[in-house]
């Protein structure tokens, strides 16, 4: 029988909310005005229905503010036959947005971790992912928000995080270097320290993108 265990919450798992929240009407009102503002008529036909479109899509680009990252880890796995070697889910595609420019940056995410305890569903691992993703960040702290998540909920022997990305905030405007790629990583555990573990983690990340 599954073993469901009690679990330790995560620093950042659900943000500190504002004093107070505006409200749909005061969120269409301000698309209104930076759509006046870019030198374009709020009222015409083409853009009418903008501002209620705009706050729509907002609720479902971020709601990660409204979610708890770490619940997806609350239930662990302990029937894995003694398993406590690497885990490695590679290629989890996310999109975020740039809390510098609120535009849009998008790649793939890579997890490895050393099980203590037990294992989680794979597919837990691309919910945190998505959770995190889905708030106004950078991609650093996007990197070291997972990791802390999974290290602190789950207890384990070492987590390795990587992150590829594309910025359209760099793509289209200031240098507008399109294909530009960039990378973070973050290590916990045993992965932080001993450099050979961080050597595996890659390799078998490289062993992905062989033909």
């Amino acid at each position: 029988m599954d073993e469901v265990v009690k679990l330790k919450p995560a620093m950042a798992a659900v943000p500190a909310q504002p004093a107070r929240r505006p409200t749909r009407d005061e969120a269409e009102a301000a698309v209104r005005t930076l759509i006046a503002w870019a030198g374009d008529d709020p009222d015409r036909e083409g853009l009418v229905d903008t501002p209620r479109r705009v706050a729509k899509a907002y609720e479902e680009l971020f709601s990660g503010y409204r979610e708890d990252a770490v619940r997806p880890l609350k239930r662990v796995f302990h029937e894995v036959s003694g398993y406590k070697d690497l885990v490695l889910v590679r290629d989890i595609s996310f999109v975020s947005h740039c809390e510098h420019h609120i535009a849009p940056f998008f790649g793939k995410a890579h997890i490895g971790y050393y099980p203590r305890r037990g294992v989680v569903g794979l597919s837990k691992l691309a919910r945190i992912v998505d959770t995190f993703a889905r708030r106004l960040q950078t991609q650093e702290a996007l990197s070291a928000q997972i990791i802390e998540a999974i290290e602190k909920t789950l207890e384990t022997r070492g987590v390795a995080v990587m992150l590829e990305a594309e910025h359209t905030c760099m793509a289209m405007r200031g240098v507008r270097k399109q294909g530009a790629s960039t990378v973070t990583t973050q290590f916990s555990g045993a992965f932080r320290d001993d450099p050979n573990e961080q050597m595996r983690f890659f390799s078998l990340l490289r062993g992905a993108r062989s033909p």
